[in-house]
């Protein structure tokens, strides 16, 4: 049970890091912060998403390129380009670590307005804090798994924040439904997003880049839009109210 819960709350917390800070705040600003609550956010990013931390600049760039280039040859993740979806994490991962590394081109439209924190970036982009947390993971299996087939999450909490970009690229993009006809292969996934806390309504999300509640018909739940509302209220941050 231990090892269940620490899988969970890894994956969730993690996830609604991406999310809520990395897409919502650093690719679209859809609210804006002071800068305490941006640096308490960024480094609840590093923490949360650990072995597998993704800086927020690089982000937020390969993010609004695939916004410019939804599924054509410029998308840094389409899976309509790939036979499956390994390959395709390969291949953003390229670009990724490109921009990071200032040896990919891109149009420099995309490169303004996002958090940095430096000292942070460098720490959290070392093999030594890579594997500190991969060790720690470890370390926890070792003292709670009651079975050997949980180890086999292990290489899920190595590799988290790469799974969420996969499962949200590739699905979000070729399985479920749309409800806006737009030029690309969007797709809503699911109608309740329990399982990637709204990443999967990429239809909604590319028909209305800029608003923060990624549900669009009364149907549909967002999870990560009411906690957006409450942040908003308690003025930890201040929503951009895009209808």
């Amino acid at each position: 049970m231990s090892v269940l819960v620490f899988f969970l709350g890894h994956w969730y917390l993690s996830l609604f890091s991406q999310t809520f800070y990395l897409h919502r705040y650093s690719a679209h600003k859809m609210f804006t912060m002071n800068k305490f609550w941006e640096k308490f956010f960024y480094l609840f990013t590093y923490i949360t998403q650990g072995a597998s931390y993704l800086t927020p600049r690089p982000y937020a760039i390969m993010h609004r390129m695939h916004h410019a280039y939804s599924d054509t040859e410029k998308d840094p993740h389409s899976p309509h380009f790939f036979k499956e979806v390994v390959t395709m994490m390969k291949y953003t991962y390229k670009i990724f670590s490109g921009i990071h590394n200032n040896k990919f081109k891109f149009d420099e439209k995309f490169d303004r307005n996002f958090p940095e924190w430096k000292a942070i970036d460098c720490m959290a982009n070392t093999w030594t804090s890579r594997l500190l947390f991969g060790t720690g993971y470890v370390l926890f299996y070792v003292n709670f798994a009651t079975n050997p087939w949980m180890y086999l999450l292990l290489p899920i909490h190595f590799l988290m924040s790469p799974v969420h970009g996969a499962i949200v690229n590739w699905a979000g993009h070729k399985y479920g439904y749309r409800n806006f006809n737009e030029n690309d292969f969007s797709k809503n996934t699911l109608v309740f997003d329990f399982l990637m806390l709204g990443e999967l309504f990429q239809n909604n999300h590319h028909h209305a880049g800029a608003r923060a509640n990624f549900a669009s018909k009364w149907w549909e739940i967002d999870p990560v839009y009411p906690v957006i509302i409450l942040l908003d209220k308690v003025k930890i941050i201040k929503l951009v109210r895009n209808k």
